[in-house]
């Protein structure tokens, strides 16, 4: 990958590879799950602290039958007589839980279970063998098939359910006579056969699901198909997109409802909710957050942990941080930094303001300019600015502080007392004009 980052952590639609392995994994409610990893172990344990699993180092690294060997020589619990093993790969990290069940159904009835497709271009990759019935025989890898061998189009992913307690006795009888000198967990498919197993077959549903990643062009490739796919989901529910290949979304959910419009260039991240009739822009990014019934958020606009209410106008370029939340009609326009602030019914902000830690009623207008000035330097304080008010251009409102219902503050104004409702507030110093004042001129 040319990379300080381990492999497994690269980020595939806002997530790790192995972080997508491991949901899947856990979809599947296993027992038990036990990650066998190598270069990188302290990095790659680190980032995955919390998950409930057994660590199984593998060193030096082997191929991937000494891998599964591992397992079982360094777990101390022995397979139980029904247990069933998966195994998946940390680079591989699209398998979606429907094309991974049949694999266990398979092995549950005692089965070899292979995941296996056909390929128009099967290079590299290790060549499902059968006999004249069609039965599989065994599996040889690319590097040691010979040609003939290599014409054959049906390929092994590598992904794999077996019984444990069978599994455990193939990989202690893997030999490494290979061009890699490795131990192969596919010569499992051969010994099983030796063993009187029925070796199985299934197919992904999606053939992009059993792709692995080498190389940052791979991972890139990989990540457009899995946007493509999401986005394809979401068309068929009804959503308008209008380039599916310019559409990202990350590790979460996006949910849309009717007459939802997505312009090019949009990332989704977390969970992220689209009211009825909603019209995303150009180029916005959201997170974590919440978009009310035929709302618009206009180009280049940023929203993170917030709830925008129902007939918003929000953007283009603006920046709604978390803690926000908006009533109907609102109005947020360019410019306009929001952050741990509710904004009334059909309050408006159109111009370049910071609203931060601010609890703005319904009917206000927020002129051009106008900042609240929320931190002192070691603590926030709050703005209250009643309904109706009307906040002229360039004020600063310095919190704690609080605007009367109704009232005018006058352009320029700096705020430091609490503003009487329905009255006018202004603090300006006399205009004055000094007819015998010249303008420098230059000495040089």
């Amino acid at each position: 990958m040319h990379s300080s980052l381990p492999k497994v952590l690269q980020p595939l639609a806002g997530k790790s590879l192995l972080g997508h392995v491991i949901a899947r994994a856990n979809s599947l409610q296993p027992q038990r799950m036990s990650i066998v990893h190598g270069h990188g172990a302290e990095t790659v344990r680190a980032a995955f602290a919390a998950e409930q699993c057994d660590w199984i180092l593998q060193s030096p690294p082997q191929g991937t039958g000494d891998a599964v060997k591992q397992v079982f020589v360094q777990t101390p619990q022995q397979p139980e007589k029904n247990e069933v093993m998966l195994v998946l790969y940390g680079d591989v990290p699209l398998l979606q839980t429907e094309t991974l069940r049949p694999l266990i159904a398979l092995a549950q009835q005692g089965s070899l279970a292979l995941l296996t497709q056909h390929l128009s271009d099967p290079t590299g990759y290790g060549r499902i063998i059968r006999n004249a019935e069609g039965a599989i025989q065994g599996v040889i890898e690319h590097k040691d098939a010979t040609p003939e061998q290599r014409t054959i189009t049906e390929i092994n992913t590598g992904i794999l359910c077996a019984p444990a307690a069978k599994l455990s006795q193939w990989v202690r009888q893997l030999q490494n006579n290979n061009a890699q000198k490795e131990f192969y967990l596919t010569d499992t498919a051969a010994l099983a056969v030796a063993d009187g197993v029925k070796v199985e077959a299934s197919a992904p549903q999606y053939e992009w699901e059993a792709q692995g990643i080498n190389d940052q062009i791979q991972l890139a490739s990989l990540e457009r198909q899995w946007q493509h796919h999401l986005a394809h989901q979401l068309m068929a529910q009804g959503v308008a997109i209008a380039d599916p290949s310019r559409i990202d979304v990350r590790a979460g959910q996006l949910i849309a409802e009717r007459e939802v419009r997505i312009d090019v260039g949009c990332i989704f991240e977390g969970e992220v909710h689209l009211g009825e009739g909603v019209v995303i822009e150009a180029h916005c990014v959201l997170k974590d957050c919440q978009i009310g019934r035929h709302t618009r958020i206009k180009a280049f606009s940023h929203i993170e942990n917030a709830t925008i209410g129902e007939e918003n106008h929000i953007g283009p370029y603006a920046r709604i941080r978390p803690g926000t939340v908006t009533h109907a009609q609102v109005h947020v326009g360019n410019f306009v930094e929001v952050k741990n602030s509710e904004i009334g019914l059909a309050s408006k902000a159109n111009h370049l303001s910071y609203l931060g830690d601010t609890t703005v009623g319904s009917e206000v207008n927020v002129g051009a300019g106008v900042i609240t000035c929320n931190y002192d330097g070691a603590d926030k304080h709050r703005t209250v600015i009643g309904d109706r008010a009307f906040i002229g251009s360039d004020t600063q409102l310095v919190a704690p502080v609080t605007v009367g219902a109704g009232a005018t503050i006058a352009a320029g104004t700096t705020l430091v007392s609490d503003a009487p409702a329905e009255q006018l507030t202004l603090s300006r110093t006399p205009q004055r004009s000094l007819s015998r004042w010249k303008r420098p001129v230059k000495t040089k």
